[in-house]
């Protein structure tokens, strides 16, 4: 095993190699030949007459986001609500991934939310994606919310009227709705980016972006991964992220010949999914969900429980720093259970599991070469952690080659190919698994702006950096909710605890102001104040930017900003610490920091 000092300096060199000035920048939007990767290729619009109603609260976005929200609203006796969506059907990332092999690496007992209320038992710990798009329809349907919901429909724009207190909103099919309140759950993963290649427009073979998969022409489905459309054909993808990792297998065991072309490898841990026994999930007492997702959330940021009932690779590393600690105070190495403390017991743990990612990969892949170019060399969380048990074992195949670039990306693409250390690659078929946008403009994500009091615009309020109350309440803009985990918790290993509780807190907060008879409530500029100026405390990253290889968690390696910590921390004392926190605030009952005004 390589010492602490050889690890970082083996971990700058390979971050200093991917370094690049132009960070988020290096990713293009989908135009020209490109732009239909932005439709809607799974659901047709169905023609309708533009909507010009009255609504109580219009939720933005149809995710797991919304529909959490939609629910806890119905559950709190606000039943005048309406979804609004650009996709046909209700599920966010999981109405768009649809490509082979797509699953989710949190597990599903902790990260499909309303299991509970919904009476659903999930088929496997890691359950696939046809599943989980399931789900979401099963949640719509238990809930009432696709009664009235537009779906196929763009939001244009969102600006307050303040003459009647209500926000108008207008959509690409003519809609001119007027709401109460809004909630926005429109989240950081539907819109598709592609990779800044020169000539990428060039390529006059067949292309598509994983989220717009194209099985007309790979053949399968996305409950079928047999891809015998490829069978004849050389097929190259970007991207070795986690769409990539869970696709691949397929594209190998199809693809007359596939090519891997990678910056930097993933980290792939063993994910040994299994069956939910039923017997065992029957003998589950009322309340579980919460237990369990408080359970994760404990021991995958650094706590202590008396069990760990997820036991996954999220929970792993933590387990080992606090062992280290704990066998630390017992030999009286560790007198201060500090950020020193812990800061040691992080750094010996991530060595000791990324030696065992690299050592896994060795003992998978049969040629050395390939084994080392697949090595991750980084701290496991500077990218999103990958569990796979097939994605290493496919570079043994002989029809699949590896084409590493040593961190340097693809030099160019033409028209038959794709150039790579100043070699050709002729290729038939090239699919992007570039990702969605992260880290771009609010408005630009959404699609659309939002226009608050005296006709200031979101990103004019945020110039400088999110401003929110809690991640959820914006001043100058009044009636409207955010859902999302920054300024929250920003527990990024488990999405769906922060909308769970994030939904929670605006249902109780619009019933509150419904009792009231309230006509807005808006965040006071004390209390959103106050609230930026505790995330701007937040301590960033424990570890140096030097071990982190560039990537979305870290801006791409660009040195962060205030704008930048303001638009991607959350609660300086972590997510436990907030969700304990958001929950007495809403139980309270008192509202701290809020106006309902008449």
């Amino acid at each position: 095993m390589a010492t602490a000092e050889e690890l970082r300096e083996r971990y700058r060199i390979e971050r200093d190699k991917r370094l690049r000035s132009d960070g988020n920048d290096q990713y293009v939007e989908p135009t020209g030949r490109y732009a239909h990767f932005v439709d809607d290729i799974w659901t047709a619009p169905v023609p309708r007459d533009p909507c010009t109603d009255e609504i109580e609260v219009a939720i933005i976005g149809a995710g797991f986001a919304g529909l959490v929200t939609g629910a806890r609203l119905k559950q709190a006796g606000v039943d005048d609500v309406r979804l609004i969506d650009g996709a046909g059907d209700v599920g966010g990332v999981w109405y768009w991934n649809r490509y082979p092999g797509a699953m989710c690496d949190t597990a599903a007992m902790i990260y499909l939310p309303l299991l509970e209320e919904t009476g659903h038992m999930p088929s496997q710990k890691y359950t696939m994606a046809p599943e989980i798009f399931e789900h979401a329809q099963r949640i719509a349907t238990t809930f009432g919310l696709y009664e009235h919901a537009l779906f196929s429909t763009s939001v244009t724009s969102l600006e307050w009227d303040e003459s009647a207190s209500r926000w108008i909103i207008h959509t690409d099919r003519g809609d001119a709705l007027r709401a109460r309140f809004v909630t926005m759950g429109t989240g950081p993963l539907h819109r598709p980016k592609l990779p800044g290649v020169p000539g990428i427009e060039t390529f006059e073979g067949h292309a598509f972006h994983t989220s717009r998969w194209d099985y007309d022409h790979t053949g399968g489905s996305p409950t079928d991964g047999r891809l015998v459309g490829l069978a004849d054909r050389r097929v190259g993808i970007i991207g070795t992220g986690a769409t990539a990792v869970q696709c691949i297998p397929h594209l190998a065991r199809s693809a007359g010949e596939l090519f891997v072309l990678q910056r930097t490898p993933s980290s792939i841990d063993v994910r040994n999914n299994r069956p939910i026994d039923p017997e065992w999930f029957a003998t589950l007492r009322p309340g579980w969900q919460d237990e369990w997702r408080m359970n994760f959330t404990v021991l995958q940021t650094g706590g202590f429980v008396d069990t760990d009932l997820v036991q996954d690779g999220w929970t792993d590393i933590s387990q080992r720093i606090r062992d280290r600690i704990v066998a630390g105070i017992q030999s009286g190495e560790i007198e201060d259970v500090g950020p020193e403390a812990f800061r040691y017991a992080y750094e010996a743990s991530d060595d000791e599991k990324m030696e065992e990612i690299r050592a896994r990969v060795e003992s998978i892949v049969a040629d050395p070469v390939t084994a080392e170019a697949l090595k991750p060399w980084y701290r496991q969380l500077c990218k999103r952690p990958c569990f796979h048990d097939d994605y290493l074992q496919a570079f043994n195949l002989p029809n699949v080659h590896l084409v590493d670039t040593d961190g340097r990306g693809v030099e160019r693409i033409d028209a038959t190919g794709v150039w790579v250390a100043g070699e050709h690659i002729d290729l038939d078929c090239l699919i992007f698994a570039s990702g969605f946008e992260v880290g771009t403009d609010h408005s630009r994500r959404a699609g659309f702006e939002t226009i608050g009091r005296d006709g200031q615009t979101l990103t004019e309020r945020w110039a400088d950096g999110m401003q929110s109350l809690h991640g959820i309440h914006v001043r100058g803009f009044p009636n409207l909710f955010i859902l999302g985990p920054t300024q929250g918790a920003n527990l990024i290993s488990n999405i769906t605890h922060n909308l769970v509780e994030a939904a929670a807190t605006i249902a109780t907060t619009i019933a509150h102001g419904r009792t009231l008879g309230a006509q807005e409530i808006e965040v006071t500029p004390e209390a959103e104040a106050a609230w930026v100026e505790l995330i701007d405390t937040h301590p960033g990253t424990i570890f140096g930017d030097t071990e982190c290889t560039p990537g979305y968690y870290n801006g791409e390696g660009r040195e962060a900003t205030r704008r930048d910590r303001r638009n991607s921390s959350g609660y300086p004392l972590g997510a436990v610490a907030y969700f304990e926190y958001i929950d007495a605030w809403r139980s309270s009952g008192e509202f701290a920091g809020l106006e309902f005004r008449p």
